[in-house]
């Protein structure tokens, strides 16, 4: 195990599964108490168990990210747990409906922008000044790469993903003279359960085909990247948009 995040209290939403589970492992690993955040209790608390069974220090909290007293109960569950707050990785998030705009109901409109984008929103509100009254830290929200694109049948996910980046970048010129760097990370297609158990193949093939490095991404190599911008290996990177698509944009 390293000592790269020793010391530090970090919060991932989404942590019980894919890239937020992937994640708080390595911060864990890396030093850092881990509060894991998801609307499934059981399944952060699996995550969790795995982290503390490792040697790492971790504890599940169950939060609806599009609530706002939720967002600030999981900063306020951080600091009463560990004794503060210095990361945090908002990265839990749906696709929603796949309607074309005409067909889009706006519940469904709302239900995307309230856990993707106003989810993002109420997350940082609550967790700069818990930040700023630990000496600064940093915050990564995850985008996709339809926070750079349009793609039909996903216009409430392509607003919501455009809007992370938007708030990121406005965020990061705010508060960034006061010890926070704030990033966002924008992955092609990842290799999540749901298309990992795909029956069909052409399907499959066809999302793998979007990706000149021939492959979808695997959740670790995600979460490598969001620890990298929450170490202090990205001292100097703040407002940046990520990229980590396997060459997705490039084609």
């Amino acid at each position: 195990m390293s000592n790269e995040f020793q010391g530090k209290v970090a919060i991932v939403s989404g942590g019980g599964s894919g890239i937020g589970a992937e994640t708080a492992k390595i911060l864990a690993a890396g030093g850092a108490s881990v509060v894991l955040s998801d609307i499934s209790l059981p399944a952060a608390e699996e995550v969790a168990a795995e982290i503390v069974n490792a040697g790492g220090k971790a504890a599940a909290f169950k939060a609806d990210v599009a609530n706002p007293e939720d967002a600030e109960a999981t900063v306020e569950f951080a600091k009463k747990t560990y004794g503060g707050l210095h990361l945090a990785f908002n990265n839990a998030g749906i696709v929603g409906p796949e309607k074309y705009v005409g067909d889009l109901t706006p519940k469904g409109w709302q239900t995307v922008i309230n856990i993707n984008l106003n989810g993002v929103f109420y997350a940082m509100h609550y967790q700069i000044p818990a930040i700023l009254a630990s000496g600064g830290g940093a915050i990564v929200n995850t985008s996709s790469i339809a926070g750079f694109i349009g793609i039909a049948d996903l216009s409430a996910y392509c607003a919501s993903k455009h809007g992370v980046a938007g708030l990121t970048k406005s965020a990061s010129i705010e508060y960034g003279k006061q010890g926070i760097r704030i990033n966002s990370l924008h992955p092609g297609y990842v290799m999540t359960p749901l298309i990992a158990q795909w029956t069909d193949t052409e399907l499959k093939d066809a999302l793998i085909g979007l990706h000149p490095i021939g492959r979808l991404a695997e959740p670790k190599e995600i979460a490598e990247v969001a620890c990298f911008l929450l170490s202090d290996k990205a001292s100097f990177m703040s407002g940046s948009q990520v990229v980590v698509d396997g060459g997705f944009l490039s084609v």
